[in-house]
């Protein structure tokens, strides 16, 4: 079992029961998506933004950076090789994502493991640097996953949370519908607020549009997503990925 900054024995208990005690129509959700590939699928569409978020995260060489929700691992292995991070802790809810994501690295630096977004199997302060895309709205209790990521990051550190699944971004309205798992749909004030609340600062807020999704002429429409082409620009040019950026004082 991995272990944080001389975390205890106890604190591998924890991370059992924190195992056990997943939602498990969060676990059947994403370990069939694990399992029918999707995980690299996800990572294709995230990394039109995503790159962007990590490319913004002022992380220093050797300092430890944290996913939430990691996936296949991506944003981990990016910000290994673009910015030479440190060790790399990855969570997520499905055993099958953490397994597929070390399958994707021989990096021995970078860890999986599988966690509750509600009680994470992290050691307090001992986080650099956090990072969730697509995945902060999974949290079954998001004002306390927010309070576990000020436990652990270090103060000075950053958490970046990218979602597309958000109030102001209309296009979004009806993801929940495909998908079993509850989503919170917060609106850009309430991000602030729920972030302040926990006791982030928050150091900016912003849209980052996704400009490499091809969208057709409007003599194409309407294609089999998209009525009208000015809301397929609007979804993706203008809406893009809410940016959130939160840190501990």
């Amino acid at each position: 079992m991995p272990r944080l900054d001389g975390a205890v024995s106890a604190f591998r208990i924890r991370f059992v029961v924190a195992g056990r005690e997943l939602d498990m129509s969060v676990r059947e959700e994403f370990d069939d998506w694990a399992s029918e590939g999707k995980d690299r699928g996800m990572e294709d569409r995230h990394w039109h933004t995503a790159k962007h978020v990590l490319a913004r995260m002022p992380v220093e060489a050797d300092e430890t950076v944290f996913d939430l929700g990691t996936g296949s691992g991506y944003a981990l292995r990016a910000l290994r090789d673009t910015k030479n991070a440190g060790r790399g802790y990855g969570v997520d809810g499905s055993p099958e994502m953490a397994r597929n994501a070390r399958s994707y690295t021989d990096d021995s630096d970078l860890v999986f493991l599988i966690g509750d977004f509600d009680s994470l199997p992290i050691a307090s302060n001992s986080v650099d640097h956090a990072f969730s895309m697509e995945a902060f709205y999974y949290a079954s209790d998001p004002h306390q996953t927010l309070s576990e990521l000020v436990r652990i990051i270090r103060p000075g550190g950053t958490f970046f949370c990218a979602v597309n699944y958000y109030e102001e971004n209309v296009h979004s309205h009806d993801w929940q519908e495909s998908i079993s798992v509850p989503m919170t749909r917060w609106s850009r004030a309430e991000y602030r607020e729920a972030f302040r609340k926990v006791g982030f600062h928050v150091a900016s807020q912003d849209n980052i549009p996704d400009r490499e999704v091809e969208i057709p002429e409007k003599s194409a429409f309407p294609t089999d997503d998209w009525e009208r082409r000015e809301a397929m620009v609007e979804r993706y040019r203008t809406y893009g990925t809410l940016l959130t950026v939160g840190v501990v004082p």
